[in-house]
This record gives C-alpha cells, sequence and structure tokens, in this order.
C-alpha cells in the first residue's frame, strides 16, 4: 500500500495548494484586478470635465456680453429653452404633460419682452403665456388638465420669468457688468459652498432634500460671495464695500435655497440629474438652479443701491 503522504522512487512530490502565509498575503495584487482610481471627487463631480465646461460657459457668455448685448440674449433664449425641455422630460417621469409649444414660445416672448421693454413688459408677456398654457390645454380634453395647466404655469414663473430679471439686468448702460457681477456671486457661492462642503461638511442642512449639502458648506458660500460682492460693488459698479457684503450674503441665500429648490423637484420626480447635456454638471437645469432665483435679487438689490 501507498503512503499518500511520501513520494516513490521516480515520481515528483505531490503539490498541493500553498497555504496563505505572512508572506503571501503582503504579495501585490495583479494589475488587472487594481480598480482605475476616479476622477470624481467626494462631491460626486468629474472635477476636471466640469471645471472646463465651465470655463466654456463663461467664455460664450463674456464674449456674448461685451461684443454686442443682443447675443446674450440669443444666448439666454437658447439655454431657457433647452432647461424648459429638460424641465418637461423630468414631468414626464411623472406622467406630467408640460403644454411645451404655448411655455416655449411664451418663454422667448418674456425673455425679449423684458430686454426691449423692461419690467411691465415681462410682466404681460408672463400673463399672456398663463393665457396661453390655459386655452392650448383646455383644448385637449385628455386627463390631467388641472395637473397640467399647474405644470405649465409653474414652469413659465420658475424658468423664463425668473430669467426674464437677467434681461433686466442687462438693460442700462453698465448692463453688462451687472450682469457679470450677477453670475459671478453665484458661482462664488457654488465655489464657495462646495470647497467648504468637500473640505469640512459635517452637518447636513437638508439631509432628506440633498444628503450633501452642509451648514458648513452654507458658511462657505456666505464668505466667497461677501468677498467678492464687496470686491464687485467697489471696482465694477462704484458702490460702497457694505453694499456689496449685503448683496453677497443675499446672494448666498438666494442661491441655496434655489439649489434646495431644484434638489427638491428632483426627488420628488425620482431623478439624479435633469439632463446630460453638460459633462460634470448634468443639465442646463442643474446649472440653472441657482441663478434663475438669484437674478431677481440682485436685480432688486441694486436697483435699491445703484439705480440707474
Amino acid at each position: 500500500m501507498i503512503d499518500e503522504g511520501k513520494p516513490t522512487a521516480g515520481q515528483p512530490p505531490a503539490t498541493h495548494p500553498p497555504t496563505p502565509d505572512a508572506a503571501t498575503a503582503l504579495d501585490p495584487v495583479p494589475m488587472e484586478t487594481v480598480a482605475p482610481p476616479s476622477r470624481r471627487g467626494r462631491a460626486g463631480r468629474d472635477v476636471p470635465v466640469a471645471i472646463a465646461v465651465g470655463l466654456a460657459l463663461a467664455g460664450l457668455v463674456l464674449l456674448s456680453l461685451f461684443v454686442w448685448k443682443a447675443a446674450f440674449v440669443v444666448v439666454v433664449v437658447a439655454a431657457i429653452v433647452l432647461g424648459l425641455g429638460e424641465l418637461g422630460n423630468g414631468l414626464a417621469a411623472a406622467g406630467i404633460r408640460l403644454p411645451r409649444t404655448p411655455v416655449a414660445l411664451g418663454a422667448v416672448a418674456m425673455l425679449v419682452s423684458a430686454y426691449l421693454g423692461g419690467a411691465e413688459s415681462l410682466l404681460v408677456a408672463f400673463a399672456v403665456t398663463v393665457g396661453a398654457v390655459l386655452v392650448w390645454r383646455l383644448t385637449d380634453a385628455s386627463h390631467g388638465q388641472a395637473r397640467d395647466i399647474s405644470a405649465g404655469i409653474f414652469a413659465s414663473l420658475y424658468v423664463p420669468f425668473l430669467a426674464g430679471f437677467a434681461m433686466l439686468l442687462l438693460r442700462p448702460e453698465d448692463g453688462p457688468q451687472r450682469v457679470v457681477a450677477f453670475i459671478l456671486l453665484t458661482v462664488l457661492s457654488d465655489v464657495g459652498g462646495f470647497a467648504a462642503g468637500v473640505l469640512l461638511g459635517r452637518h447636513p442642512m437638508a439631509p432628506s432634500v440633498s444628503p450633501k449639502k452642509s451648514w458648513e458648506g452654507f458658511a462657505g458660500s456666505a464668505v466667497f460671495c461677501a468677498a467678492g460682492g464687496a470686491a464687485v460693488l467697489v471696482l465694477m459698479l462704484g458702490g460702497a464695500f457694505w453694499q456689496g457684503v449685503l448683496l453677497g450674503l443675499a446672494v448666498a441665500c438666494t442661491a441655496t435655497l434655489g439649489d434646495l429648490g431644484e434638489s427638491m423637484i428632483k426627488r420628488d420626480l425620482d431623478i439624479k440629474d435633469m439632463g446630460t447635456l453638460l459633462p460634470g454638471h448634468g443639465g442646463l437645469m442643474d446649472r440653472l438652479d441657482s441663478l434663475l432665483p438669484v437674478a431677481p435679487v440682485v436685480y432688486l438689490v441694486l436697483s435699491a443701491f445703484l439705480p440707474t
């Protein structure tokens, strides 16, 4: 009988799977099993791509503002119409039919009217848009009229009407500088909140709506906006230091509420982003969420501090 524990003559020793020991435990992991490093930061963004897209958008805005003011109107109209399309797609996922044609035509009318005729024209165009939404949907006898009409009025108010205040900012002689101040302070709120939230964020602001938004991030937004507002008003618009601080703080609060508001809408619609048009950012509405509510605040504050 052969002893299986000892080799016979001319037979190689039996091989057994090696048992793990301290040496094999420290062996390097094969390259094919190592996951590629992610470029996404703690906030979930592809930061290099997001920065590149942001710079491209900033270049487009500045070029349109300071070469020909009407070109900026065209840029805003295109962005708002595309943003309404994203919002319509999100609502459709929840079974809500946005009356797209009257809302889109009303958006163009509101923005152009605001630039050419001022605040009164913006209000008139909004009222006409509401009437068009009612007539458009009432002629369709399908189920859900009240819900769809409400969505159309909400979309018209939330997107093009608020964007109309950016057109009102553009109207004065120093309009391009006012628009730059509005956009720059909103961006500073986003950047300050992002940096402070990633580095210091510990206490969620509204965990049921936006788990990653923290009070530390809001503090970063406030600091960045207050400093930026003071610099912008003194250096660009000839205002006072304290006026810039107050404007910056107002922007920080409004931009944060706007961001939370859109997060609440997306949570109710059960979607992560409104779209995919802007790599590293999501959709256009994911960038407009802070800008839209900030526009009327900046317009009202500058009208009080620096009337034209």
